[in-house]
């Protein structure tokens, strides 16, 4: 095999597959980078997996000789990451074995302007197949309008292995919507977005019910590093069956399993009508919080709100052994004068992920859910538990 690539584009798609290689590979094949060389397409693929989330990505070299091999993923990678830009020359040449039961070995030899490496690579023939999905459905989906609920979702995953299901999101795919939903049992994340969703393929009758798949917070955390280098106008295809789904975009296919198990009915937790609202300009509110969030307690992070309708602004407050901290923000205030606490992180959090300049607190009462709206475009609801105020 001998190829030629720029550094550039082969340090972008390797620091993108390798984020599936795992650390602590289960057999040793597994902690290796699959190159592909294609004469024929005059594409380098490289594929990485960890037997559940498989990444592989793919772009233009001048492919010579096409071939195969596995290379140590962070071996090769902390090489490549060192390359000044230019072109780079790869080219892979069997080694003589020692004994006819030795197994298979390749030389690779990485060569640019000023610079020669030599590693060993693996046989290729190794490497696991990422899985394919036979029938099931396939849809085209904007990359703008998945970008945007990933990110606006993520946020509120679990990290409690105990309750799997909760960790990912909750994908709900209708033909005019996307609907994104994620909980980590404090708070809530549920975002749509308006788009156009089309079916491109299925082998089953025609869907009667919306299409409902739980994807791990780890492969939308990879996809979303995707989609950032995918142009918005360029549709994402998703392949699924039960257990597996495929997105597969021009640059890059990721393929994971889904998370088994009935998810939350999450509709039903949202309160329909409240008592108290607040418009309050987020930037102004966001960096009030960041600030005396310094001075909350390092454990429940509690942050003190309290509605002062007659002045029109809200107060933030913290008190803890290592001093207090207090800062008054103006605001729309309609309903009564209430206190409230809440986690100071969940709130920063579901702030940062709205995008308007202007956002809005619904509260009925101080044990009851609160929702942060953006007042925009943006179809957010985020729902935060509040937490119990003692003395």
């Amino acid at each position: 095999m001998k190829l030629t690539c720029s550094s550039v584009d082969l340090q972008t798609h390797l620091s993108l597959s390798c984020r599936a290689v795992p650390s602590r590979p289960s057999h040793p094949i597994l902690g290796n980078i699959l190159l592909s060389a294609c004469s024929d397409t005059q594409q380098i693929h490289l594929t990485a997996f960890n037997l559940s989330l498989g990444i592989k990505t793919r772009f233009l070299a001048h492919i010579e000789t096409g071939g195969q091999v596995t290379i140590p993923a962070k071996l090769f990678q902390d090489i490549v990451s060192h390359l000044p830009e230019g072109d780079i020359t790869v080219s892979v040449q069997p080694e003589a074995q020692e004994t006819e039961d030795a197994d298979p070995s390749w030389m690779i030899t990485l060569t640019h302007a000023s610079g020669r490496y030599q590693f060993k690579g693996t046989n290729p023939e190794d490497f696991p197949q990422l899985p394919a999905i036979n029938g099931g459905h396939s849809l085209q989906i904007p990359t703008s309008s998945l970008s945007e609920g990933v990110q606006s979702s993520l946020v509120a995953t679990s990290t409690d292995e105990a309750k799997q299901v909760l960790c990912g999101v909750h994908l709900t795919v209708q033909p005019d919507s996307l609907e994104f939903a994620a909980t980590d049992g404090h708070r809530l994340a549920v975002a749509q977005t308006a788009t156009q969703v089309t079916e491109t393929e299925t082998t089953d009758e025609a869907q009667a019910e919306p299409t409902q798949l739980t994807i791990p917070t780890k492969t939308l955390t990879e996809l979303d590093r995707i989609l950032s280098t995918s142009k918005p106008e360029n549709p994402i295809a998703l392949h699924y069956c039960q257990g597996q789904v495929i997105f597969d975009a021009q640059s890059a296919y990721l393929t994971s399993r889904t998370l088994e198990g009935q998810y939350p009915e999450y509709r039903a937790l949202i309160p329909k009508k409240f008592k108290n609202h607040i418009t309050v300009e987020k930037r102004q509110l966001l960096k009030a919080l960041e600030r005396i969030a310094i001075l909350a307690d390092p454990k429940n992070k509690v942050i003190r709100l309290t509605l002062d309708k007659k002045n029109q602004d809200v107060l933030l407050t913290t008190a803890t052994e290592n001093g207090t901290g207090q800062e008054v923000i103006p605001a729309q205030i309609s309903g009564k004068d209430l206190e409230i606490a809440f986690n100071s992180q969940y709130l920063i959090e579901g702030l940062k992920v709205t995008k308007t300049s202007d956002i809005r607190l619904q509260i009925n009462e101080t044990h009851s859910p609160a929702i942060l709206t953006p007042l925009g475009g943006q179809n957010l609801t985020y729902l935060l538990m509040p937490v119990q105020i003692t003395g």
